[in-house]
């Protein structure tokens, strides 16, 4: 197989929300992905999967399955239905695999998630749509990244401390939903000549491993690196 990376748009949001229900089941609030594509600090990216293309009568089951999902769990923690009424998102017909998002402001790039199928786990998405967000980060002048991640999500802390992340410290009862801590990581130094050596070489390992080559993406449109 072999997947492709691009931005974001507002027929993505269906399929997104639906891998980030997927991903995280139980974050409260959702994100709302059609506020954040018209939030100008915001950044988002998702992974295709070449030549798969996702049906109509597939379009219509997730989209509901999402948009019901949503109204009950504000039914059970608020016992209405705020959501009622809302639009229930279109769908694109590329079959979206997986995403990221960050925030950029004040030359700091802030990593709010990264989100895969479960059924396309394990075959390097997750670090493809990781480099893609280093890369931006650069193009737009970042001094560096951060991000906060589960004490037991050891697949995605392994996966930041493969590029060099760092530990910074520890938030106490961070997610609301379990009362876990996150553990606090950056990468610094992300425009210095011996990270980008590091980053090619981890580009060039996961061609050799996974087969499909990763191409840059443009920046998000209007948005300045200054």
């Amino acid at each position: 197989m072999a997947y492709y990376l691009r931005l974001m748009g507002p027929e993505d949001i269906a399929q997104v929300s639906a891998i980030d229900r997927e991903a995280f089941p139980t974050m409260w609030p959702p994100p709302d992905f059609k506020h954040e594509l018209k939030n100008r600090l915001a950044h988002y990216i998702v992974a295709g999967e070449e030549g798969r293309t996702i049906e109509e009568t597939e379009v219509k089951a997730i989209s509901e399955r999402v948009f019901s999902g949503l109204v009950s769990q504000v039914q059970r923690l608020f016992g209405h239905e705020p959501l009622a009424g809302a639009e229930v998102p279109v769908f694109r017909r590329e079959y979206v695999v997986g995403f990221a998002g960050f925030w950029f402001m004040a030359g700091e790039v802030h990593l709010i998630n990264i989100a895969v199928r479960e059924e396309c786990r394990h075959h390097g998405i997750g670090e493809l749509l990781l480099i893609s967000v280093i890369d931006q980060a650069t193009e737009l002048k970042a001094r560096l990244i951060t991000l906060e991640v589960r004490v037991s999500n050891d697949a995605a802390l392994n996966l930041y401390d493969k590029f060099g992340f760092t530990r910074t410290g520890l938030r106490r009862a961070y997610y609301t939903d379990n009362r876990e801590d996150a553990v606090l990581m950056s990468l610094e130094n992300i425009s210095s000549a011996s990270f980008r050596r590091r980053l090619q070489q981890l580009k060039e390992a996961h061609f050799d491993r996974w087969g499909y080559l990763y191409k840059k993406l443009p920046a998000k449109s209007g948005v300045s690196a200054r």
